[in-house]
Parts: C-alpha cells; structure tokens; sequence
C-alpha cells in the first residue's frame, strides 16, 4: 500500500469512527438549523423571531440525542433512509416553533419525534437476511440486467409519445400541470426512473462496466423533458456524486455527507453572497437547502394544520381503499392542499400521509412503526450485499420517501420491486472480475 492510499484509508476508519460520527452528525443537526433560519426569510409561513430562537434550539439540542443512533448503528438501507426522515423531522421541530399556522404545536412536535424513534427502531435494527428460496445465476443476472435496459428503452420510446419537450427548468411549471400518462406508461416511468436504472448503474458501475454505466446515465437524462421534474434532471449527477463520495468514505459516513455537504454548500454561498433566490447560488439554495430538505419538513406543518380542523382519511387516499370507504376527500390530498394553501401540488412523506392525515396525531406513531417494519424488509432482502452496492443502487429512494407517501413509493415508484431484485441477486456476482 502506498504511503497516500495509507493516508486515505486511515482517514476513511477514522470517519466512520463511533466518535467521528458522532461529530458528524451534531455538526449536520447544526447546519440543518443554521438552514431554516435562512430558509425563513424566503418563505412566509415560517416566522422567525429571536425571542423564539432558545426554545427552538432547546428543542434541536434535546432531539439532537436521537441522532446518536446513526453513530452507533450499522448501515443499511433503512440506516440510509433512516437519516434522511430524521432530518425531515428535526426540520419540521424546529419550524413548529416558528409556524404561522395555528395547531396544537406542542402534541405535533411530541407525536413527530415519537413516531421517527419508533420508525428508526425497525429500520435500524432489524437487519436478519431473508432466506433466498430464488437466486437467479450469474449469467441469469446479467440477462436481467440486459432487460432493464430493453424496458427503460421501451419505456421512454412510448412515454415520449405522450410528451417530450425540451424546456428551461424555470419553465417547466407552465407544462407539468398538463401532463397526462396512461396507467401503465405511469406506473413504467416510475419504477425505471426510481428503481431500474439507478440498480442497473450500481450493478455496472461496481461491475467495471463504465460505458453501460454512462448509458444508463443518458437513459435516465431522458426523463427530464418526459416528466419535466428537476428530480430527473438532477437524477444522474446525484448517482455520480454518490458513487464517488462512497468511493473515499464509508457507508455510514457516505449517507450523512450526502446531506450535509450539499447543505452547507447552500448555506456558506447565501450567507456569503447575501443574494436573492434569482441568482445563481440562490437557485442552488432554493433547489438544496429549500425545496430538497426544507420543504419536505414544513409539509408536516401544512398537514398538521389542515388536519386540526379536518376529518381524517382512514387512508381512502390509496386508490385501492377509496372505493371501500366513504373518503371525505374526492381528490387526491396534494391536489386538496394545492386547493388550499396555493403552494403547488404538494405530496408529503409517510410521516404526513400515513401518519397525521390518515390516523391523526395521536396514532401517527404507530402508524410510522409500521412503515418501519415494511422498510426494514429492504435491510432483510439486501443483507450480504456490499454496502456500497446498496448505497448505489438505492441512491434516489430516500428522496422519493421524503416526498410521497409510502404507498407511492413502493408501487408507483418501484420500491418494492428494489426490495425483490435485491433478493433473488447472486451475493458473489461483484467477485467476478470486471
């Protein structure tokens, strides 16, 4: 081993040193607060007052003990998606206190922070491998992989017939609205987007196989002017970014970075700066610090003060149950609260969805360790699998969790078809030589 690769792996043990996470994540807990603070002059719901400041410090530094688990745990996929639900939450604690909304504010931020330790308690925990009654051969495995590409292919050559247009970010809210995909096309789209292509990218890009892995990259930019979201747009460099930030980094240490850097990126360039949301590090503290972190928190809030004056849905918002119950709602809830408070069509996480809209305040808890244990099927599917592999191949998953509920993201987005493939993989197919 040469003297600057011995450096570099004594740096990456002693990152992912229980006292080096420990530092990570409290310095995490501190630029997510420093955040919402800049946030709160962008956005008017959140009124930040300096005689309210030590409370909401009081309460990040009393729910800052939570996130010691992630110091102390081994990773997983639900380590990954683990972390980034907490700072959901520690986001939306810390907005609690400055909201203009009027809901019972104290029993919100006790529920939250109830429900994301019963959460974290399966996803962290349960890790047992499930037995493999199927595993496809090597030789199988790579076929499969061939197949992704002829169904993403497929999928964008007919969902392209729908709509394909080359447009600005800035000006793909004036033709999203209007977007209209069969079924079928939509469920596709979904789970090659979310799911296929970024396992397909892991499986070639740790097999050595960088040119597919670059097609795959191309194959997913196609998504962009198909579904005009900046999620697919920005799909391919989060890979890319993931796989190199795990290539120096441990797993562990990896996941908390991936949040924590682009953060306080965003942070350092507005504070430093002192610029509007039009220039360009405004739109890169718009896009990170706002509209990936911020706004998943205070979409907590919103559903927190619709649903103090409104009558649950007992989940009737999943389409399958609607028809079963007499759901108060007709529309689906985004469209009711774009109806509502103007924001846009605003999708919410597990913790809003399942939780506060469907059961209510005082079962939301139960219903976010429910969650839990559905997600730690993924830790159970995927143990025996590198790491790193995992890291990869589940790269966009935590986003979509942090922005639908969970229901969508395991059928509409594929989640659970991650769960299956990670399942019936070969564990020695990345000991093959590239």
């Amino acid at each position: 081993m040469s003297a600057p690769s011995g450096i570099i792996q004594n740096l990456r043990l002693w990152l992912d040193s229980k006292a080096a996470l420990a530092i990570l994540v409290l310095l995490h807990n501190a630029v997510t607060c420093l955040s919402l603070i800049k946030v709160a002059t962008f956005q008017s719901y959140i009124h930040f007052s300096g005689e309210r400041v030590w409370i909401a410090v009081a309460v990040a530094i009393a729910f800052s003990v939570v996130s010691l688990l992630f110091a102390f745990t081994r990773f997983s996929f639900g380590y990954f998606a683990g972390f980034y639900f907490y700072t959901m939450i520690l986001g939306f604690l810390w907005i609690d206190v400055f909201s203009e909304y009027s809901y019972p504010r104290l029993l919100a931020g006790l529920s939250a922070a109830l429900a994301l330790v019963l959460f974290l308690l399966p996803v962290l925990f349960v890790r047992a491998p499930l037995r493999q009654l199927i595993v496809l051969s090597n030789a199988r495995f790579e076929h499969l992989l061939t197949l992704i590409l002829v169904i993403s292919i497929g999928t964008i050559a007919v969902a392209s017939t729908y709509n394909f247009r080359l447009v600005a970010i800035a000006q793909i809210y004036d033709y999203r609205d209007a977007l209209e995909f069969p079924g079928a096309v939509r469920y596709l789209t979904g789970w090659v987007s979310s799911t296929l292509l970024p396992f397909a990218f892991a499986c070639y890009w740790l097999l050595g196989h960088r040119w597919r892995a670059l097609l795959v990259l191309i194959l997913l930019l196609f998504f962009y002017p198909i579904t005009l979201t900046k999620f697919a747009f920005f799909t391919p460099a989060w890979l890319i970014a993931l796989a190199a930030v795990s290539r120096f980094a441990a797993m562990r240490t990896s996941v908390i970075l991936s949040i924590f850097i682009p953060m306080l990126i965003g942070l350092i360039a507005i504070v430093v700066t002192g610029a509007s949301l039009n220039g360009i590090t405004g739109k890169y503290f718009d896009l990170v610090n706002i509209r990936m972190m911020a706004t998943a928190s205070s979409a907590l809030d919103i559903y927190n003060h619709f649903f103090a004056s409104h009558p649950p849905t007992w989940f009737c918002q999943i389409s399958v149950l609607k028809p079963l119950t007499h759901c108060p709602y007709q529309e689906p809830l985004a469209v009711v609260m774009q109806n509502t408070y103007g924001f846009g069509n605003l999708n919410a996480s597990l913790f809003a969805t399942e939780g506060i809209a469907s059961v209510g305040l005082y079962l939301a808890p139960f219903t976010a360790l429910a969650a839990g244990l559905v997600l730690a099927v993924g830790n159970r599917a995927s143990a025996g699998l590198p790491p790193r592999f995992v890291l990869m191949s589940a790269g966009v998953l935590p986003h979509v969790l942090l922005n639908v509920p969970l229901s969508v993201a395991m059928l509409t987005h594929g989640t659970a078809i991650l769960f299956l493939l990670w399942y019936v993989m070969p564990r020695n197919v990345f000991e093959q030589e590239p």
